[in-house]
């Protein structure tokens, strides 16, 4: 189990844009991992109501299950390792294993038993070191759809900030009201 503040800036890519960057920082086909996450919620939406989120990623024999929720700067996420056989499970009966999650979300007075999966999202991802901080260049494939995204996750808010800012300006990228990953499944979804 862990907890950690994710601080990230984001903006949609079209494709032209999404591979001239990877041009740009040298991005080689091994670079690129695969990555699903899995999303579950209530039948009426209660988490992302409240600004959170539930997702199982899935990335190679790695499962971790992450609820991510408002803070006061960024989001806090609580993350828990699962199994395959709790993945499993997840996916294929919405049974959800017990641990830190189901604890945060019993104190949103949300039953565990009341989530249901609704989906997954797979993700073509190169991330590399920038600047202080983690970029990430990502193709995500769900629903019929497929979109592009730069990602800074950085440490300081304010310094992370300035420096996306001045990435975008330096590749000539337009400042794109960006939903996270999860919103944008939804609009699908819906």
């Amino acid at each position: 189990m862990s907890e950690t503040i994710e601080i990230e800036f984001k903006n949609l890519l079209t494709k032209v844009e999404y591979e001239k960057l990877l041009n740009a920082f040298n991005v080689k086909d091994e670079q690129i991992i695969c990555q699903t996450n899995h999303y579950f919620d209530t039948p009426d939406f209660t988490l992302k109501d409240l600004g959170s989120a539930l997702r199982i990623r899935e990335k190679k024999d790695h499962y971790e299950m992450t609820l991510k929720q408002p803070a006061d700067i960024g989001l806090l996420e609580t993350t828990q390792t699962l199994s395959k056989k709790e993945f499993l499970a997840a996916i294929n009966t919405g049974i959800l294993p017990k641990g830190i999650i189901q604890e945060r979300l019993e104190q949103l007075n949300i039953p565990f038993t009341d989530l249901e999966y609704f989906g997954s999202l797979t993700t073509k991802r190169a991330e590399f070191p920038y600047n202080e901080g983690l970029l990430v260049l990502d193709h995500s494939l769900y629903l019929n759809t497929e979109d592009f995204e730069i990602e800074y996750e950085v440490l300081d808010f304010q310094r992370g900030q300035v420096a996306f800012k001045e990435l975008l300006e330096q590749y000539n990228l337009p400042i794109r009201i960006t939903p996270n990953k999860i919103a944008r499944f939804y609009l699908q979804k819906i």
